[in-house]
């Protein structure tokens, strides 16, 4: 079982990241869990969402720790480390980080989302680049599968684009552990 949280602001495809895992995850028989909380802003205003996938039967959609933090800023970063788990995973967007002091009870994987997704003219795959990343540091799904089943994803819902597979893909790819 794996208790996820991907955190940032409106805007970053922070909720759209999560219903991604969740519908590849249940697609590849795990049990999953979602729930969103975001402010009344559109754009710019505070977005999360919790995910869980378990082999098993879930038993709540709010756990007291999380094993997995997906940051696309520092301050969803400030204000969520405190919650994982020990030998938990953080992945930050490296792009809109300074520096930074880990904890040292947890692993910290860093991708620089915004320019891959910049370099592959998509930018709204900054939530992809760092899904990648989170599939790399985790290694809870093969990488092919997720991404066969990512191009799916986009294919039924009419969005078809060989650059989202690209930014998963580049997101694996480059995904640096920092700690």
């Amino acid at each position: 079982m794996a208790d996820i949280m991907f955190a940032g602001i409106g805007g970053q495809g922070v909720l759209t990241a999560g219903k991604i895992l969740i519908e590849i995850a249940a697609e590849h028989g795990k049990n999953v869990s979602w729930t969103s909380e975001y402010s009344a802003e559109m754009r710019g205003g505070i977005a999360l969402c919790r995910v869980v996938v378990s082999d098993e039967e879930i038993g709540s959609p709010y756990p007291d720790y999380l094993d997995v933090l997906c940051c696309m800023n520092e301050d969803a970063y400030d204000k969520y480390v405190s919650d994982m788990r020990e030998g938990g995973c953080v992945i930050i967007n490296r792009s809109v980080f300074g520096e930074k002091q880990f904890p040292e009870n947890v692993k910290v994987y860093g991708v620089d989302a915004m320019e891959i997704a910049s370099e592959l003219e998509n930018q709204r795959g900054l939530n992809l680049v760092v899904l990648g990343a989170m599939i790399r540091a985790t290694g809870m799904m093969d990488v092919n599968e997720f991404a066969d089943t990512l191009e799916a994803y986009f294919n039924k819902k009419g969005k078809a684009s060989d650059k989202n597979v690209q930014c998963f893909m580049m997101g694996y790819e480059k995904a640096e552990k920092m700690q």
